[in-house]
């Protein structure tokens, strides 16, 4: 499908067709805790992931490392790629890899790194990141938990986290949590976009920083 993407290049993205797709012969997905119903999330285009594109294509990246979570198809992954940006993806469905490697390859993109895990396992590997995006990752009620301590352990000493949430029940605990993690936040209506004809979308950009330490703040005084 071409995708267009506002104030940003056409998109050429491999897609599942529907969302009630499902294949895991080799119970893959279900080893890493993908349920059935599940399954096809990561494969579907959903409008939070194109506002959250939209959103980056324009932010000033320079000497910045940036993961997307839980990132699916990865649209905003592909366009900061194009952009030059130093992007990692990472999603726990064991096809996202794929799918991503073959929507690089349509948009003749070079390969962009890619890390497959839950949230919920460590991954010092991994490293440490200045800005952390995701779009419509607390659909779930354990979401906020886990997400909240995996951003903790990889987000840098200064970093920024921006999540698109579609007004999802969850985002006041995971508000709360990232308070305690040393994460303030601002919130602003997402824009009320109409995609492929259905309803405008409705929900909300939360904009995290992480905050010094105090003994931080006291060196620098």
């Amino acid at each position: 499908m071409c995708l267009e993407l506002a104030g940003v290049a056409d998109l050429t993205i491999r897609s599942l067709l529907d969302k009630n797709q499902f294949s895991d012969p080799a119970r893959l997905a279900e080893a890493a805790g993908v349920s059935p119903a599940m399954w096809p999330i990561f494969g579907v285009v959903w409008s939070s992931g194109r506002i959250l594109a939209e959103h980056v294509a324009n932010l000033d990246l320079r000497d910045r490392r940036v993961l997307e979570l839980g990132s699916g198809l990865a649209l905003a992954s592909l366009v900061l790629h194009r952009r030059g940006a130093d992007i990692t993806a990472s999603d726990i469905h064991p096809l996202a890899e794929s799918f991503l490697f073959a929507n690089t390859t349509l948009n003749g993109l070079t390969p962009i790194p890619f890390h497959t895990g839950s949230w919920s396992h460590d991954a010092p590997a991994l490293g440490c990141f200045d800005l952390l995006i995701g779009s419509d990752v607390l659909y779930d009620p354990g979401h906020a938990l886990a997400l909240s301590a995996f951003i903790g352990n990889h987000a840098g000493r200064n970093a920024d986290v921006i999540i698109v949430d579609p007004n999802r029940g969850h985002r006041s605990v995971f508000r709360r949590l990232m308070a305690e993690r040393g994460f303030a936040v601002s919130v602003t209506r997402a824009p009320s976009r109409v995609f492929d004809g259905a309803a405008a979308f409705r929900g909300q950009i939360l904009a995290f920083r992480r905050r010094a330490p105090a003994a931080d703040l006291d060196d620098a005084a």
